[in-house]
């Protein structure tokens, strides 16, 4: 969007400059809404749980920028010559069952005939104005703290060849339609000063705009970062790795320090293309118990320190 023209307005507080989660636009003191909008072709064979996915992932953005969605449309592309009327609407039953779960009113939407499908949400969400998380507020010494497993793109790449267990399939499945509604409390509480979610880029990637938009370097902790299954890693050791992710590690290789010790497979882990992926959080270490507290009460998965920012650039993995 570079490249388009702007409408300048004092009250838009987060635009696309820094390739935010979400925009963010104020109304009044006291409220700002939260815009954003997702969708993606099918990553599993239920259309179901395909709905739910595209759902999870699409209400993610809200609630990196510590936002509470509040009304959402869903946007299909659907090719009635291969999908059944039954299949089509498994897949907005899913959607629709995971805005109910995020307290979300599904308000409309717009479909389309398309050769392949397509579906997700454009999701409107509020946040105060003076609390929400953008990806440029990370300071020095910051902790680095993730909310989910990572490994997403490489099992559903595994899994078209029918090269992955059955049990490493679900545990994928159930990272990708679990909420990242513990974002709208850490957006209300104050404590974090940045946040972002984990999705196409790979953690390394929305790490990277992290530390571009602030202006500072990371370092990685790999013996804390954590992986769906063990099975991740062989499948990495197989060079079962998807295009997506193989391509995020490109674009990151030149920022990396990688220690000798790190094992080998971890670095392509942590370039993994994510759907539906863990909030990335960014707290002082005066806050970094309380944000663990917070995070072990509210959060469906355990919550793991994995590094800190730094004053130099770049990406150090140990």
């Amino acid at each position: 969007m570079a490249d388009l023209p702007h409408f300048k307005d004092s009250n838009l507080l987060v635009g696309s400059a820094n390739a935010d989660d979400a925009g963010v636009y104020q109304i009044d003191e006291e409220r700002a809404l939260v815009q954003t909008l997702d969708f993606f072709t099918p990553i599993v064979d239920d259309p179901y749980l395909y709905g739910q996915i595209a759902a999870a992932n699409s209400l993610s953005d809200v609630y990196a920028m510590g936002g509470r969605p509040i009304t959402a449309m869903a946007i299909a592309g659907m090719p009635e010559d291969k999908l059944t009327q039954s299949e089509i609407s498994d897949i907005f039953r899913g959607g629709a069952d995971l805005c109910l779960q995020a307290s979300c009113s599904l308000v409309g939407g717009h479909t389309i005939k398309n050769p392949e499908p397509i579906y997700g949400l454009s999701v409107t969400g509020i946040v105060h104005p003076k609390k929400f998380l953008s990806n440029d507020g990370a300071k020095v010494g910051d902790q680095l703290i993730l909310t989910k497993p990572l490994g997403t793109g490489i099992i559903s790449s595994a899994a078209k060849q029918g090269a992955v267990s059955q049990a490493s399939l679900d545990a994928a499945t159930e990272v990708m339609i679990t909420l990242n509604s513990v974002g709208a409390l850490l957006g209300e509480s104050g404590l974090a000063n940045s946040c972002t979610d984990i999705t196409g880029f790979g953690l390394l990637g929305h790490l990277r705009e992290i530390c571009e938009a602030s202006q500072l370097g990371a370092t990685l902790l790999s013996e804390k970062i954590p992986a769906i299954s063990e099975e991740v890693h062989e499948l990495i050791e197989k060079d079962i790795i998807p295009g997506g992710s193989r391509k995020n590690y490109q674009n990151v290789s030149h920022l990396l320090h990688i220690a000798s010790d790190v094992k080998p497979s971890t670095p392509m882990l942590l370039a993994d293309a994510q759907t539906s992926g863990g909030l990335l959080i960014t707290c002082p270490q005066s806050n970094f118990q309380a944000v663990m507290d917070l995070l072990s009460q509210h959060n469906h998965y355990e919550a793991h320190h994995i590094g800190a920012l730094q004053e130099t650039l770049g990406l150090n993995i140990h």
